[in-house]
């Protein structure tokens, strides 16, 4: 026989055919009905005791549409895309108009909807997609003609009166982040509009991606590993843009931190001379930034509630668990800001009249560090004291906002700041005679064995480690090296560490092309970062404090390591 049948004899009769496979589907996920109410409790924004919500929870194809999309396939000629979804509710028929609300909807802003024309629509079966006129309730679709407006998920309503609130679901949760980046650029400058198109179609491709402008005008790709980032440049070279892309050494992505309290009160005065902030910083407590990100913990839940959570597992006060204002950045960041002012010292309704406005400034503060415009993490920032202007005109967002900021900033840099770097979990598997090489080429990078154990009925053993991102690169290669290939690796983001040294320490200098001291890694990170990034140098302290501040601190004389 010829090899391509014989094989699926063979295969036939040892594993028998595809019956059992499909019985045990059957028994064991429940059908869409049955397993409705548990979907939309996870998957929807919104209360259920709405008329969509209750018509998602009985999947009932004769209510309200609802179609929760996660993911785009583009067409054979690659320039559109067709949108897989999911109906939740009611039924969804070509040519329907329907309004499609991207991620960044909400009641209060609905700047992220658009209402359109759906194409025609299939039932996706691998290789073949069956064409339908219409999709009730409880079925996976495939959707022309709408994907313009989509990046990564999106949820489909019907255009019938909004009677009531209407809710997105949610974006999707992965348990792993994009830390790996790389900068591309065409070859041919002029080519850079064939680029971005492009670069916007992998991005709808690819649910984990992430790409951005940095300040300096580079073009960053952020992905999950060496692998992905290959695939993901291939469909860029080849399917979406084909052009020819150069490509700068991968990096990381960073995170700044604190591992004290500020050392000083930290204070700035808005450019109006008229409101004045006063706050500090200090490390949050562990494990608290991975409950925030993982939700276990909302800043939008009662205050009662968030109060006695943090009372109860974090040993908070009451005072400060009540009075706690934003996470940032974004809902589900792991940072914490804190109204810690007495209503005996600051006027509290004043106070909260541009909340708002300091916690915009906290966000976009959280969002880009003063080290090297990198994320903030575990940081609990307090304002101790407010002066606030009477008149509302002496109080706009354009005074608070950028003060807000800069006294983040400066109460940041007064605890002790340093620089996060992302941890990968490695597990290899290797013939007990290897070991030893995976040791050394573990050794070389950075990386420490957690675990090796014998795997039961075989010669291999699996060895757990962890491995800086930044060190992991041509891990693989240098792993099967010497390991003649016998050696296979698996690996995948983990945690974040805080980098070994001070990244303000300006006695350190850096050698070109030479391996850094351990003690000198922060440094080298913050430096090269910001010159990748197009920034001055060093962090300027100047730029973040006023006069007062400043003379403040020369009387306290904390001045000293700190630039000029």
């Amino acid at each position: 026989m010829n090899i391509r049948p014989l094989l699926k004899l063979i295969c036939s009769r040892f594993f028998g055919d595809f019956n059992g496979f499909v019985e045990m589907l059957a028994q064991h996920i429940p059908s869409p009905v049955a397993n409705a109410k548990n979907k939309v409790e996870n998957m929807y924004t919104g209360t259920t005791d709405t008329v969509r919500g209750e018509d998602m929870m009985n999947c009932d194809q004769d209510g309200r549409l609802m179609v929760h999309t996660t993911k785009q396939y583009p067409n054979e000629d690659l320039t559109c895309f067709h949108v897989l979804g999911r109906v939740m509710s009611g039924t969804l028929h070509s040519e329907q108009e329907i309004r499609l609300l991207g991620e960044n909807y909400t009641i209060y802003d609905e700047e992220d909807s658009r209402n359109l024309t759906v194409g025609r629509l299939w039932i996706y079966e691998a290789r073949y997609k069956i064409e339908v006129n219409r999709v009730p309730a409880g079925n996976w679709v495939l959707i022309e003609g709408i994907d313009q407006s989509i990046v990564k998920t999106s949820t489909i309503t019907d255009l019938k009166g909004n009677d009531e609130d209407l809710y997105i679901f949610r974006p999707l949760k992965f348990n792993t982040q994009s830390v790996i980046k790389i900068a591309v650029e065409p070859v041919n400058p002029s080519e850079l509009p064939k680029m971005l198109e492009g670069l916007r179609k992998v991005n709808k491709s690819y649910p984990l991606l992430n790409t951005k402008v940095e300040e300096s005008g580079e073009h960053v790709v952020l992905g999950t590993g060496e692998l992905y980032l290959d695939c993901v440049m291939h469909d860029l070279r080849k399917l979406y843009s084909e052009i020819d892309i150069k490509v700068a050494d991968p990096v990381v992505s960073f995170c700044e931190t604190v591992v004290e309290t500020s050392s000083l009160k930290c204070f700035a005065e808005t450019p109006n001379k008229k409101n004045k902030l006063t706050m500090i910083a200090e490390p949050l407590e562990k494990g608290l930034a991975e409950d925030i990100e993982n939700e276990v913990v909302s800043i939008h839940w009662n205050k009662k509630r968030l109060g006695e959570f943090f009372q109860t597992k974090y040993d908070w006060d009451l005072l400060a668990a009540r009075s706690i204002w934003a996470f940032g950045p974004d809902a589900t960041g792991p940072n914490i800001l804190v109204d810690d002012t007495l209503s005996s010292e600051v006027n509290k309704g004043l106070l909260g009249s541009v909340k708002d406005s300091i916690v915009q400034g906290f966000q976009w503060g959280s969002r880009e560090g003063p080290l090297c415009e990198e994320p903030i993490r575990n940081g609990k920032f307090k304002i101790l004291d407010a002066v606030i202007a009477n008149e509302p005109i002496h109080r706009g967002g354009g005074q608070i906002i950028p003060t807000a900021r800069r006294v983040a900033y400066s109460a940041f840099l007064m605890a002790t700041p340093r620089l996060m770097e992302p941890y990968m979990f490695v597990e290899v598997q290797a013939p007990a005679d290897c070991v030893s090489s995976v040791y050394t080429v573990l050794a070389r990078r950075r990386g420490h064995v957690t675990q090796d154990a014998p795997v039961p009925g075989s010669p291999l053993y699996t060895i757990k480690a962890f491995i800086p991102a930044i060190d992991s690169f041509g891990f693989e290669t240098d792993l099967r090296t010497h390991t003649q290939g016998q050696a296979f690796c698996m690996s995948v983001f983990h945690h974040w560490q805080i980098v070994p040294g001070d990244p303000l320490d300006k006695t350190i200098t850096i050698r070109p092309l030479e391996a850094q001291p351990a003690t000198a890694l922060a440094r080298e990170f913050m430096i090269k970062t910001r010159r990748r990034k197009g920034l001055s140098e060093d962090v300027s302290i100047n730029k973040f404090f006023d006069d007062p501040m400043l003379l403040e601190l020369a009387r306290q004389d904390v001045m000293l390591n700190y630039p000029g």
